[in-house]
């Protein structure tokens, strides 16, 4: 699966130095589509491509047609299905039907406009790319849409002729203690689309050797946190099982809108940190945030299966806000 996620900013860098720039949007889906709705293929001018609207399977044919809509400066709408008689042809032969939009940048998107998507792109804002088909209108929209956002689903307004695309921030996950599970759960994670970075003081703990390529920071959780932030696309973790480590970042965390704060221990351990955090001053509400004991009830034994769960249920709260 092609995981290319930077069309916008690949698409302004081609832009700008000349060499010309399409982007290709995956704006409806039927059926066994390969690729969900938003996904963002960018075609320069000399034909070079990056990113996927349907994994391969029409991605020739829409090349084509963006570089013949960058000469004549105009949007296009495509529709590719087993339905058209050249379905086979382009090869959509999965049993799904895909719309995509063309939008050269400069005639048809504004060189500013882009330029400001990727500004908030780079600050980690979640904005909305409004496009109206009938009138040709794009703007960048941040007050609105607030279920396409906690959802992070681009699609048409009920009218059918304004399409939106959300932009939300890449997911995080933040990790206190770089204990066993953590190596199971890092790689999962990455698979799965989060950026990972593991806390820990501990030297021992947080090392190259035990997490290779891996952002680590070794400093006090609190401190890290600051540093990292916990925004609404940021899940934290806690596996420490040492108050000292943990209760720090928890107090950080209620007072944030992460969207996910997993904590290792058992029940009588919960039980104990609910305690402290009442004393601190923390209502229901908030302490009802925290998923403790941390992951799904999937029977998990040993770490890589209770990686597994935590994964899981940081799934579920991120689609479902459970």
């Amino acid at each position: 699966m092609d995981v290319f996620e930077n069309a916008p900013e690949q698409a302004l860098d081609w832009h700008t130095s000349g060499r010309g720039a399409v982007l290709a949007t995956v704006v409806e889906t039927w059926g066994s589509a390969p690729r969900r709705t938003g996904a963002q293929l960018v075609i320069a001018g000399d034909g070079e491509m990056q990113g996927s609207v349907s994994g391969g399977c029409v991605e020739g044919a829409v090349v084509l047609e963006a570089m013949e809509a960058l000469e004549k400066g105009e949007q296009r709408l495509l529709e590719y299905g087993v339905s058209d008689g050249d379905a086979f042809a382009v090869g959509l032969a999965c049993g799904g039907t895909i719309r995509v939009l063309v939008e050269p940048v400069g005639a048809v998107i504004p060189a500013d406009t882009l330029k400001a998507l990727v500004t908030a792109r780079a600050a980690r804002q979640s904005v909305a790319f409004e496009v109206n088909l009938d009138t040709g209108a794009r703007r960048l929209v941040q007050d609105a849409y607030p279920e396409r956002f906690a959802r992070d689903q681009s699609g048409f307004e009920s009218d059918g002729a304004v399409f939106v695309a959300i932009h939300n921030p890449p997911l995080r996950l933040a990790i206190v203690g770089a204990v066993h599970i953590a190596q199971a759960l890092v790689p999962m994670a990455r698979i799965a689309g989060y950026d990972p970075v593991i806390i820990d003081p501990r030297g021992a703990f947080g090392s190259q050797a035990r997490f290779p390529g891996e952002k680590i920071l070794a400093d006090w959780p609190d401190e890290a946190l600051a540093e990292v932030g916990l925004d609404a696309r940021t899940a934290l973790v806690l596996l420490t099982h040492d108050p000292k480590l943990d209760d720090p970042a928890l107090h950080l965390a209620l007072k944030s809108p992460c969207f996910y704060i997993g904590a290792l221990g058992s029940k009588r351990t919960h039980a104990a940190r609910v305690a402290r955090l009442q004393d601190a001053g923390f209502g229901p509400a908030e302490i009802a945030r925290i998923h403790g004991p941390v992951g799904l009830d999937i029977g998990a034994s040993g770490p890589p299966e209770i990686a597994v769960s935590i994964l899981a249920e940081m799934t579920q709260s991120l689609r479902r806000g459970a």
